[in-house]
């Protein structure tokens, strides 16, 4: 059962509308749906909410650590509520996936991402859940950190919301523990 639903970006205004937040636009629209406001807490070095769903009470965060330093807030969080690391779920911008495209899995490394970099070493894990948002790849490794450091097109912004609004959909399932349901339902769509 998923009992911390983490949102990687960074803090700030001038970071909202970046590719890197998509974390965040998840998270964001998941607690709107589901009637929670974030909070700031500084003791999990983030903003957090918490909400039922279903009957099952769930855990959001938003760490305000910067990005390469997700970790800490993730860590103190899920230590406070004595939550394991394969209850967690971080949602974070996904590179070699295309606009559109959403993607969930169990463990794996961090394939570059600074966030999922911080979060295996402040977990010392990678058995955590990830659910992938795609945004699609610049090209060349030398433009990635400009490319994620801003605005997707209107087209691509499309295409990502609206795969954050299919995922969310599965949110239900993932929380309750039915997790191969989940992806089944989401990687076919």
């Amino acid at each position: 059962m998923i009992k911390l639903i983490v949102g990687l970006g960074n803090p700030g205004k001038e970071y909202l509308t970046h590719r890197h937040n998509a974390g965040f636009w998840f998270v964001d629209l998941l607690a709107n749906k589901l009637g929670s406001e974030f909070g700031s807490q500084s003791k999990f070095f983030g903003e957090a909410a918490e909400s039922l769903v279903g009957t099952n009470k769930v855990r959001l965060l938003k760490p305000q650590t910067f990005m390469n330093c997700s970790g800490k807030s993730i860590q103190a969080l899920a230590a406070y509520f004595g939550i394991k690391a394969n209850e967690i779920l971080i949602i974070h911008d996904e590179l070699d996936l295309s606009p559109g495209k959403v993607k969930i899995k169990l463990g794996g490394g961090h394939g570059g991402h600074n966030g999922l970099r911080d979060a295996i070493k402040s977990l010392n894990t990678q058995n955590f859940y990830r659910l992938r948002i795609g945004i699609g790849h610049p090209g060349t490794k030398n433009e990635v950190v400009d490319f994620v450091l801003h605005p997707p097109t209107k087209k691509e912004l499309e295409l990502i919301e609206r795969s954050i609004d299919e995922a969310i959909d599965v949110i239900a399932l993932l929380v309750k523990g039915e997790i191969e349901e989940a992806m089944k339902s989401l990687h076919t769509n």
